[in-house]
């Protein structure tokens, strides 16, 4: 069975870690087969802004936007 942590905290008063979380339930006998971590799985996304955004004058599906990453602005075609 697959739950978040977030459901199990609200069941749960607890400050504990992920990894204390998941030896005590291994410890009075729920196997804990897998611990994932969205966030390590999409750390290499970024969320930019779009600022700009002009057609592309050299093809008509094409659109150059300038967006901001907050440490930097590129654009992207």
């Amino acid at each position: 069975m697959k739950f978040t942590l977030s459901w199990l905290k609200d069941h749960l008063d607890t400050r504990a870690s992920v990894a204390e979380i998941a030896d005590t339930l291994t410890r009075i006998g729920l196997e804990v087969e897998e611990v994932f971590d969205p966030a390590i799985a999409f750390r290499d996304f970024r969320v930019a802004q779009v600022v700009k955004c002009e057609k592309h004058p050299n093809a008509d599906k094409l659109s150059v936007c300038e967006v901001d990453t907050g440490a930097e602005r590129l654009q992207v075609v």
